[in-house]
């Protein structure tokens, strides 16, 4: 990406300050509406997805984009590769485990683990923190939205 080339909508952890909003932050970054390419903060999770607040902040310029580091959207995934959530090995995710990707306000990848009750999938309140490099690991699982839910926001679904 050039200095000036704008990254696509999407999620980001910021690398640096950027104007008002700290280093270490989640953010969603939308790079074309009014009056120009915007980082939106979360303001609460809804089933361990990130509700982005309607107001956002401007980049400072185009080149401060090369300070957004780009994550994996939220949503369910299937384990590739075993993998220990961090160093310290707690917990031990095998191959074909259906998990749920989500982040925190400081951008930690957490991973949630879905189980069945009675009739359908139960998403639970907390999940776990794994690293940054057990992300490749995981592979994107396609979801169908029920009406309404998510997918009617032009905004933030490209």
């Amino acid at each position: 990406m050039s200095a000036t080339a704008l990254p696509p909508c999407g999620l980001y952890r910021t690398m640096a300050q950027l104007g008002a909003i700290p280093e270490g932050r989640l953010v969603y970054f939308h790079n074309h509406g009014e009056p120009g390419p915007g980082l939106y903060l979360p303001e609460g999770w809804t089933g361990n997805r990130a509700r982005f607040s309607r107001r956002g902040h401007l980049l400072p310029g185009p080149e401060r984009a090369a300070d957004l580091l780009p994550l994996p959207e939220e949503g369910f995934y299937r384990v590739e590769a075993s993998f220990f959530c961090c160093e310290k090995n707690c917990r031990r995710y095998e191959p074909e485990m259906l998990v749920q990707l989500g982040y925190d306000g400081a951008a930690n990848p957490i991973l949630f683990d879905p189980t069945w009750r009675g009739a359908a999938l139960a998403l639970p309140e907390r999940g776990t923190r794994i690293d940054y490099d057990a992300l490749p690991k995981l592979g994107p699982l396609r979801v169908q939205l029920a009406a309404g839910e998510g997918g009617a926001d032009p905004f933030f679904t490209h």
